[in-house]
């Protein structure tokens, strides 16, 4: 493919991140909690992860059940690490070692919990907004963090949708 055909997908992709910019501020204020700055970081990240995924639909639901059970597994180091706390200095380096074992061993289980990328990504997701976002409580950072991931699996199939079409009626010429 010449560059002149080519740099027509690098524009179609930067349409595509514009358009998720746009969405994230129009979404952002009716999102919880009250007074965020936008998400848009998670869609961004979700996107990638529809690639890591495998380019279908199949691999964005397996996708998104990573990220869901990546919250629950963060959800549960945060209640563990709380637990521990008698053990001070160890108390989440415990909670952590052992969620992070428990969701390893998702992946010799159902095929739809074997995504352990999108459970460590997912999760990091979700310790970065509890960590960062005034307000987050873990129902709201849940909902907030799996909305903007459905963006994104989204925007990860509409990129594949639009390069496939386009390459598609090249082959054509």
């Amino acid at each position: 493919m010449s560059f002149k055909k080519f740099v027509v997908i690098p524009l179609i992709i930067a349409g595509l991140a514009f358009t998720i910019q746009i969405v994230d501020q129009l979404l952002s204020p009716i999102m919880p909690p009250c007074g965020n700055s936008g998400f848009g970081w998670i869609a961004f990240q979700a996107w990638a992860v529809y690639f890591l995924a495998g380019c279908d639909i199949k691999g964005g639901v397996k996708a998104l059940v990573g990220y869901a059970a990546g919250i629950a597994g963060s959800i549960a180091i945060m209640t563990l690490g709380g637990i521990f706390g008698p053990l001070q200095f160890f108390a989440f380096p415990l909670a952590v070692g052992l969620v992070a074992c428990a969701l390893i061993f998702l992946e010799r289980t159902t095929w739809w919990l074997s995504f352990i990328p999108a459970m460590f990504i997912g999760a990091g997701a979700f310790f970065a907004f509890m960590t960062y976002v005034d307000g987050a409580t873990f129902m709201k950072a849940t909902i907030t963090e799996l909305v903007y991931c459905l963006i994104g699996l989204t925007y990860g199939f509409m990129t594949v949708a639009l390069r496939t079409a386009y390459e598609k009626g090249l082959s054509k010429e």
